[in-house]
């Protein structure tokens, strides 16, 4: 692998981390590549926000996935990289938060090793780090949680079966993502193999945007009160004492750009 620079004869791909939604958490680098690219194919989850840097004239394809709904298949995404980049296309592969994490990279890493493109890897900031920033918590404490899991609710079958017992143990803050239809099941699963039922999980909505919403609740009333705020995907679910430093940072934030003047990058 090789960094890219310029366009080549069979061109080159960035798989870019967005971040969690705010165009000001854009790295430096991430922000480069959007404003130089030929080609962006975007996921569902990367912000309005962030999709209004790409530059006029550059071609845009949504190939965003939900529960259920695969509008393009990973293969057929996998195929446009390669056909974008053997045009001759500087391609930016956008992904909501950090690609590494449940970005499905490794499939689309595949596909472009057995074309021979060329690629890179910028990372961004997660859905985890920016929930945990946005709501003012720590994601690890000493004496509280020496360990930080990142949990993905359900599997390439839509499947929810996990390690329970591990899970469901104190010490730890758990981060599950994809998870709010799951929510019931995850909630009940963990009070089960022995976490108790008020044991303190927090649920982010839009984590970092102007919409952010968030709940802080108990296991065994998290299902019930997200239905009664009915809340929506985007959603991370938090799980762990950490969680009780909780605060509604995102409108102080908003304010505090308006008065200093501060513009998203």
């Amino acid at each position: 692998m090789t960094a890219i620079n310029s366009v080549g004869a069979a061109g080159a791909v960035a798989l870019v981390g967005a971040g969690p939604g705010a165009a000001d958490l854009l790295t430096l680098r991430a922000l480069k590549l959007i404003q130089q690219a030929g080609a962006v194919v975007y996921d569902r989850l990367v912000s309005e926000e962030v999709l209004a840097l790409i530059p006029p004239g550059c071609l845009c394809f949504d190939v965003g996935k939900s529960r259920g709904r695969h509008s393009v298949s990973q293969a057929e995404i996998g195929a446009l990289l390669v056909q974008l980049a053997q045009q001759g296309l500087k391609v930016v592969r956008l992904k909501g938060g950090d690609p590494a994490i449940f970005g499905r990279l490794a499939e689309e890493l595949d596909a472009l090793d057995s074309a021979g493109i060329r690629w890179q890897i910028v990372p961004g900031i997660s859905a985890a780090s920016g929930c945990a920033a946005a709501t003012g918590i720590p994601l690890t404490e000493r004496g509280i949680a020496q360990q930080l899991r990142f949990i993905s609710a359900v599997d390439k079958d839509c499947n929810t079966a996990q390690d329970w017992a591990s899970l469901a143990r104190p010490g730890q803050t758990l981060v599950f993502y994809m998870g709010l239809s799951a929510l019931s099941e995850i909630s009940q699963q963990l009070i089960a193999h022995g976490l108790a039922p008020d044991w303190p999980l927090l649920l982010v909505e839009n984590g970092s945007r102007p919409a952010q919403r968030q709940l802080l609740t108990t296991l065994a009333e998290a299902a019930t009160a997200a239905q009664h705020m009915a809340l929506q995907s985007p959603c991370l679910i938090l799980v762990g004492e950490v969680v009780l430093r909780q605060r509604q940072l995102v409108p102080l934030m908003a304010r505090l750009k308006q008065q200093v003047g501060f513009l998203a990058a």
